[in-house]
């Protein structure tokens, strides 16, 4: 059986959050058995030299029984991150005139 065909006859739930250059998948899968579990995954849009896109994927399974320590420490750290920094974006890349750093300005002006 190819992966496609496995992936999709045991997914049972998706939600997708497309975030910039990255997209997190949240899967409900089902075992063997007939349980469920969780898996996100995340996969980042990269370009090769070429400008030939591919996709770097990172998968994390999360099983029922570790649900409540995992959305414990999820809101722990994210309720941290908030009181510590607030909502607001901190990146340079997040501002309205962000150039990269390679970023030259090119004109047609003669010098």
């Amino acid at each position: 059986m190819n992966d496609y065909k496995e992936r999709s006859e045991n997914e049972i739930f998706t939600r997708v959050l497309k975030a910039g250059r990255r997209t997190y998948f949240f899967d409900v899968r089902e075992t063997k058995a007939g349980d469920y579990y969780l898996t996100i995954t995340e996969s980042k849009k990269n370009f090769s030299e070429s400008g030939e896109p591919s996709f770097e994927k990172h998968k994390i399974y999360i099983y029922k029984e570790d649900f409540k320590n995992f959305q414990e420490m999820f809101d722990d750290a994210t309720d941290f991150i908030i009181s510590e920094k607030g909502e607001d974006v901190i990146s340079e890349r997040h501002d309205k005139d962000y150039k990269p750093k390679n970023y030259t300005i090119e004109s047609d002006e003669e010098i």
